[in-house]
């Protein structure tokens, strides 16, 4: 878990002061604002992860004069994502273990920041699963704050918790909303003067079914999780062979992403005379992948290298082929010894013949060829007769050429 202060919350100078669960929604500022009426003071905590970001808390901090605190629980997510204690919502989304495990972190910090309780934006049966009486009771179980969690909004259909029966918050002046109705939110926002705020419809990839899937598919094909393969599949299209991942980008941005995302020993493919997407296939590993391992500035050195070749006019074209309906997934395995006639070695890495010698191997596999005529199908080049695919993996470099028929079949 890493965290940092956004805007420090400094000395205690109420009373009471509470912890604040800031997602920058409605429901999380009204929950603030309310606890606010009875001069209690309001620290911000907010997370972040591979799956979602803070933008909407910094921003509701900013307007509303509040300290910030922010978490990043990437780590722990994915720890839950693999096995989560009480599974997953409508996709990809523990959002029972997620929450609690927000509430635990916001426990370890109460002390830490003079605060005397956790307060949440939840609302009573507004989501069906982590946000029904059962759902509450585990977040709190979960977050092992028992009695401490504060629900403003409402708290008067809820058991009353130590912080109302210590006299920290009168009971009398929170809220009784329940449902998925937002009538009331909205015309609370207008009380306070809340005029820009997200819709309700969350942030988190997580609950996204396209992404979900790749998630699936992700967890299956390794057998774990790690960030490094999660930031590459959130990039272009994507397909999972048996002994790679293949990514490729679907304009000059999304390729721009996929080089910062490279990792070193990846293998990058792009087209050598055409501008289009760029690849990156990551292969298979049977150990788990050095997390110290720099990643590879990738892009100087591979443009540098094309421009080398063919001039600097050779990538000036932008290439709108590149953006096709569809990600067709054509069965085709088998390296053509016709087909892809290598053109040699064009320039000699630094770690000599066996390094050379592994790319070699590693040209052969059937996903890299896959790989390279995805490439082409998705740039302008597939309407030539031939096209010449440009691979680079830790320093070393080939150009190896396609015909049309190969790569009809993914058209």
């Amino acid at each position: 878990m890493r965290w940092k202060e956004i805007k420090p919350p400094g000395e205690k100078k109420a009373r009471v002061r509470a912890i604040l669960l800031l997602s920058g929604g409605l429901d999380s500022v009204l929950a603030g604002k309310i606890l606010e009426e009875q001069g209690i003071e309001i620290v911000g905590l907010t997370f972040t992860s591979l799956f979602f970001g803070s933008r909407e808390a910094r921003k509701a901090s900013e307007e509303q004069g509040w300290p910030l605190v922010l978490v990043d629980i990437t780590e722990e997510e994915i720890q839950i994502l693999e096995k989560p204690k009480y599974g997953y919502g409508r996709n990809m989304n523990p959002c029972l273990d997620c929450h609690g495990q927000m509430v635990r972190i916001a426990g370890q910090l109460l002390e830490r920041y003079q605060a005397d309780f956790v307060a949440t934006g939840e609302v009573l049966g507004e989501r069906p699963k982590s946000q029904s009486r059962p759902g509450l009771n585990i977040v709190e179980k979960l977050g092992e704050l028992r009695g401490l969690v504060l629900r403003p909004l409402s708290a008067k259909l809820l058991p009353a918790t130590r912080v109302e029966e210590n006299g920290l918050v009168d009971r009398e002046k929170l809220l009784d909303i329940s449902g998925r109705s937002r009538k009331r939110q909205l015309e609370l926002a207008a009380k306070y003067g809340l005029k820009e705020y997200p819709t309700p419809a969350g942030g988190c990839l997580l609950t996204d079914p396209g992404f979900s899937e790749r998630l699936k598919n992700l967890l299956k094909w390794r057998g774990r999780l790690l960030a490094e393969d999660i930031s590459l599949i959130k990039i272009g299209r994507v397909s999972f062979e048996q002994e790679a991942l293949l990514v490729i980008g679907r304009n000059e941005l999304e390729n721009e992403k996929l080089k910062r995302q490279a990792l070193p020993d990846d293998v990058i493919i792009a087209n050598a005379e055409v501008v289009g997407p760029l690849t990156v296939v990551r292969l298979k590993m049977t150990g788990p992948r050095d997390k110290t391992a720099e990643r590879k500035a990738l892009s100087e050195d591979f443009e540098m290298f094309i421009d080398e070749l063919y001039g600097a006019d050779s990538r000036q074209k932008k290439d709108e082929g590149s953006k096709s309906p569809g990600d067709e997934n054509p069965e085709k395995t088998g390296l053509s010894q016709k087909g892809a006639g290598e053109e040699g070695n064009l320039r000699e890495g630094s770690d000599g013949e066996g390094k050379e010698n592994q790319l070699d191997s590693i040209l052969e596999k059937p996903a890299i060829r896959k790989a390279a005529l995805l490439t082409i199908r998705y740039s302008k080049a597939r309407t030539a007769e031939k096209a010449r695919i440009i691979f680079s993996w830790l320093g070393q470099k080939r150009v190896m050429e396609f015909r049309k028929e190969e790569w009809e079949g993914y058209l």
